[in-house]
């Protein structure tokens, strides 16, 4: 049996309660837990465990300083007809770019098949398979389109692990990197 996993950056528990809060006012959809919202750093998908412990090295070799970063606005993938996923944006922030940069690349190097795709940091709030109706989405963003958080202090970064299931994912940490300096 593989591990679908991915590393994140995990989020204080009242701001997962104020962004399932947020996804709330939203009708429809399957919203993320509040205890699975988190920020992806990188997907890495299904592996056999036998490559568990390499990855957990590879990622702890990454050395990065702690920093602050900001949630800002709100917005969705996919277009208005035909609405993906709602999200909580991150504002700029050059140290979370150069850490998830670092993740992929560490990961890279064990030949696993990363995204190349430019990373749009963000929270998922919520995820569609039928489009919600068009007259909700513009007054949800408009709503909330000025939404901010933090700053929140990023002193460490996970491994999940992630099980599908009919009830939705769970998610368990694998290992924890501290960030403790360049």
């Amino acid at each position: 049996m593989s591990l679908r996993l991915f590393t994140a950056i995990a989020l204080p528990a009242d701001l997962r309660d104020r962004l399932a809060g947020l996804a709330a006012g939203f009708p429809g959809g399957r919203r993320v837990a509040a205890e699975n919202l988190h920020l992806t750093l990188a997907f890495i998908g299904q592996v056999p465990p036998a490559r568990l412990a390499d990855i957990d090295e590879a990622l702890a070799e990454i050395r990065a300083a702690p920093f602050e970063l900001t949630l800002d606005g709100v917005g969705h993938f996919g277009t208005a007809r035909k609405v993906r996923v709602l999200w909580a944006g991150v504002e700029a922030n050059p140290a979370l770019a150069a850490l998830q940069a670092r993740v992929c690349t560490a990961l890279r190097s064990l030949r696993l098949d990363i995204e190349a795709r430019a990373y749009s940091p963000h929270v998922t709030l919520a995820r569609f398979n039928a489009a919600p109706p068009p007259k909700r989405l513009g007054p949800w963003l408009a709503a909330n389109g000025l939404f901010r958080a933090g700053p929140i202090r990023v002193d460490s970064f996970a491994l999940y692990s992630s099980v599908l299931t009919a009830a939705g994912a769970h998610y368990r940490v694998e290992a924890a990197y501290p960030l403790d300096g360049d």
